[in-house]
C-alpha cells in the first residue's frame, strides 16, 4: 500500500449526514405545476379554505406572511388572499419520495435511514464529508428535480440539528467540536427530541438554553423526567448520542386515523358512530401487520381548538372486540356536552424490538 493511501485510509472517518427535502410537498406540487414557482402556494386538506383543515406544507413564499404546517387553513388563507391552496395528494408524495431515498441508497458506500417522507440519515465512510454531501444534492437533484439540504455530524442529533443551518440548498457542519459554539445559546426547544411540553418543564429547573442543558443538574433532572429520560435529555443537551445509521426497514409502531368534523358533534352516540368508524379503518391496518395492539390512544379537539390526548396500555391482545371495548373506555373520558371539532384514533402495536433503550427520537404518534 502506498504512502498516500495509507494517509487517505487514516483521514476517512464514519459521518452521520442528514438529508432534508426542501419544501418537498411544495417542491412536488411546483414540480407537476411550473407555473407554480415564485407564487405563495399551501397544501392542506381538500384545498378548500372554507373547510376544516390545517396546512400540511408551505412554499417559501408562504411562510414569509407567517404561513407554517398546522396553521388552520382558513386562517392562512387569510393571511394570503392571493395564495395558491391545493389538496393534499400523498400518493404523489409517497412516488416522489420513493425517488429521493433510491438516490440516496445509489451513492457510494452510503448506508440510508429513512425517518419521514422528506428525510433519511446516510452513514458513510469519507475524508471529505462536504463533497460528499454536495454530490448528493446534485443526485437528487438531477433524479428527481427536487432540492434538498443536508446537515452533516458525528452523531444523529448533530446531523439533524446540522441541517437547519444549511437550509435552503446548503450544507452545513456540526461535531462535537463546534456543538457549543454553535446551539449553546439556542433554546431548548431548538433541539431535536424536545417539544414545547418538555422545553417548559425543563425552565422550571432553571434551564432554558442548550447549554445550561448539557451541564444540567442530574439529580435535578432525573427527579423530573425518570433515570432514564432525564440523563438522556442532558445527553441531548451535548449532542451526544448514537452515531449508527440503521437501514433496517422502518416498521410502523402503530397506526392512528383522525377526522375533522365539519361541523361540530356533541351527542354520544355521534362521538361513539365517529370513534367505532375511526377504529375500524385502524384495525384493518393492525390486522394486516399481524402485531397484537398493547397500547391505545384518544386525540380529541374540543371546540374552539383545545386538544387533549387520552392514552392508555393494554394486556397483548388481536381480539378486534377486546380492543374496541377497551377503546371505548378512552371515549368514556370525553367531556360530556362539549362539542368536539376533531376525533382521532390510535392503536400501538408490540414491536419487535421493545427492549430498545437508546430513546432516539423516532416516527409515530400524532
Amino acid at each position: 500500500m502506498s504512502d498516500s493511501a495509507v494517509r487517505q485510509g487514516f483521514a476517512r472517518r464514519q459521518w452521520v449526514l442528514h438529508v432534508d427535502l426542501d419544501q418537498f410537498i411544495a417542491a412536488v406540487e411546483i414540480l407537476r405545476n411550473p407555473e407554480l414557482a415564485g407564487k405563495p402556494v399551501i397544501v392542506g386538506g381538500r384545498g378548500d379554505p372554507t373547510e376544516r383543515a390545517v396546512v400540511s406544507t408551505a412554499s417559501y413564499e408562504a411562510r414569509e406572511y407567517g404561513v407554517g404546517s398546522g396553521m388552520p387553513l382558513r386562517i392562512a388563507a387569510r393571511k394570503i388572499p392571493d395564495a395558491v391552496i391545493l389538496p393534499v395528494d400523498a400518493p404523489a408524495y409517497l412516488a416522489a419520495s420513493e425517488e429521493v431515498m433510491g438516490a440516496l441508497r445509489e451513492q457510494p458506500g452510503a448506508v440510508v435511514q429513512v425517518i419521514g417522507w422528506d428525510e433519511a440519515f446516510v452513514g458513510v465512510s469519507t475524508d471529505d464529508p462536504e463533497a460528499y454531501a454536495r454530490r448528493t444534492q446534485a443526485a437528487v437533484l438531477e433524479r428527481t428535480g427536487l432540492h434538498c439540504s443536508i446537515g452533516i455530524g458525528d452523531t444523529l442529533v448533530r446531523a439533524k440539528n446540522a441541517t437547519d443551518f444549511g437550509k435552503p440548498r446548503g450544507t452545513f457542519r456540526l461535531t462535537a467540536e463546534n456543538w457549543l459554539e454553535v446551539m449553546g445559546d439556542k433554546p431548548t426547544i431548538a433541539l431535536w427530541g424536545v417539544g414545547s411540553k418538555i422545553s417548559k418543564r425543563l425552565a422550571l429547573l432553571g434551564i432554558d438554553t442548550v447549554a445550561q442543558l448539557a451541564v444540567g443538574d442530574a439529580d435535578a433532572l432525573t427527579a423530573e423526567f425518570g433515570p432514564k429520560m432525564g440523563l438522556w435529555y442532558r445527553q441531548l443537551g451535548r449532542g451526544d448520542g448514537s452515531a449508527v445509521v440503521d437501514d433496517t426497514p422502518w416498521v410502523a409502531r402503530g397506526h392512528s386515523k383522525e377526522t375533522t368534523f365539519q361541523t361540530n358533534i356533541v351527542d354520544p352516540a355521534d362521538i361513539e358512530a365517529a370513534a367505532r368508524h375511526l377504529l375500524d379503518q385502524v384495525l384493518d391496518e393492525v390486522a394486516a401487520d399481524d402485531r397484537p395492539v398493547v397500547g391505545l390512544g384518544l386525540k380529541v379537539r374540543y371546540a374552539p381548538f383545545l386538544t387533549k390526548t387520552f392514552t392508555k396500555k393494554i394486556p397483548s391482545t388481536s381480539d378486534r372486540a377486546v380492543v374496541v371495548e377497551r377503546a371505548l373506555e378512552l371515549v368514556a373520558k370525553i367531556e360530556p356536552g362539549r362539542p368536539l371539532r376533531l376525533l382521532g384514533v390510535r392503536a400501538e402495536m408490540a414491536m419487535p424490538d421493545d427492549a430498545r433503550d437508546d430513546h432516539t427520537p423516532t416516527r409515530g404518534g400524532w
